[in-house]
C-alpha cells in the first residue's frame, strides 16, 4: 500500500460522448465503499439509472477494471490515494462530456489509524456557449485533528475560487462534529455555494448526528433532488441532483 498521486484518465475513445454539457444534466454523488467493483449487484444497480445520469462521483471507487464505464458509455478521471495489489481506490468522476481539464490532488494530512491520505479531483467541462462547470469531487480527512480538517477545506477553497462561473462540489466530508460543519459551511460562503437540499429522512448518511455527504452548487438552477435508500450497496446511500444552466 502507498500513496498514488497521479491522475487516472479514461477518454471517450471508444465510447459515445457529447460533446458538450447538456443545458439540464444528472449526477449522482456516492461513497461507494469500494463496492463498484466487487459487488455484482452494482453495474445493474447502476444501468437502472444510467439514462437519467451525465455524471457519477463516487468517493472509495475502485477503478482498476473500469469495465462498467465502458458499458455505460462513460468518461472518467479519478485520483487514488490507495493501491493495494495492483488496484486503485480513490475518487473518482464519470462523464458523458470529456474533461477538458482534470487534476488529481492529494490531502497534505494523513488518517491517523491508516497512514494514508485522502484524495480531491478538479474537473473542468464546456457548455456550449463556451463556458465552463467546474467539479470538486471530495473525500475529505476523517480521522484527524479539527486543525487538520480547517487546512484541508483552506486548500478546497484555494484550489477553487479563481474560477468565475458553474460550479459543483460533492462529496463525502466527514463532517462529524460542530466545528467540521462550521469550517465546511464557512468555505461554502466564500464560494457563494448553494447546498442541495434533501429531507432529514431522506437516508443521508449521518454520523454523531451530523451529516457527511453533500452537494453543493452555484450558477446553476436545481431542478431535482432524491436520495436513494433501497439497496445494500454501500454503508452511504446515493444522492442525486438535477441542474438546469443560469
Amino acid at each position: 500500500m502507498f500513496k498514488p498521486s497521479i491522475l487516472q484518465h479514461r477518454s471517450c475513445q471508444g465510447v459515445t460522448c457529447r460533446t458538450f454539457v447538456p443545458e439540464c444534466f444528472s449526477l449522482i454523488c456516492w461513497n461507494v465503499y469500494k463496492n463498484n467493483t466487487k459487488n455484482p449487484d452494482f453495474t445493474p444497480f447502476l444501468l437502472r439509472h444510467e439514462k437519467s445520469l451525465d455524471f457519477m462521483l463516487f468517493q472509495e471507487a475502485n477503478f482498476m477494471d473500469d469495465s462498467y464505464f465502458n458499458l455505460l458509455d462513460f468518461a472518467f478521471d479519478a485520483a487514488a490515494n490507495l493501491e493495494v495489489r495492483g488496484a486503485f481506490y480513490g475518487v473518482l468522476t464519470a462523464s458523458r462530456v470529456e474533461s477538458n481539464y482534470a487534476q488529481a490532488y492529494l490531502s497534505e494530512a494523513k488518517e491517523s489509524f491508516v497512514a494514508s491520505h485522502k484524495s480531491l479531483l478538479v474537473s473542468r467541462y464546456s457548455f456550449e456557449d463556451g463556458s465552463n462547470l467546474l467539479m470538486l469531487n471530495v473525500h475529505a480527512i476523517n480521522f484527524r485533528e479539527n486543525q487538520s480538517y480547517d487546512r484541508e477545506l483552506e486548500r478546497f477553497l484555494s484550489l477553487m475560487q479563481s474560477h468565475k462561473g458553474a460550479m459543483i462540489v460533492a462529496g463525502d466530508f466527514n463532517t462529524w462534529n460542530k466545528k467540521r460543519m462550521q469550517k465546511l459551511h464557512e468555505i461554502r460562503e466564500k464560494l457563494e455555494l448553494k447546498m442541495v437540499p434533501y429531507p432529514k429522512a431522506s437516508g443521508v448518511k449521518v454520523f454523531m448526528g451530523k451529516q457527511l455527504d453533500f452537494i453543493f452548487y452555484r450558477g446553476l438552477e436545481l431542478v431535482e433532488s432524491k436520495a436513494l435508500e433501497e439497496h445494500s450497496l454501500s454503508d452511504h446511500n446515493p444522492l442525486f441532483a438535477t441542474f438546469k444552466k443560469l
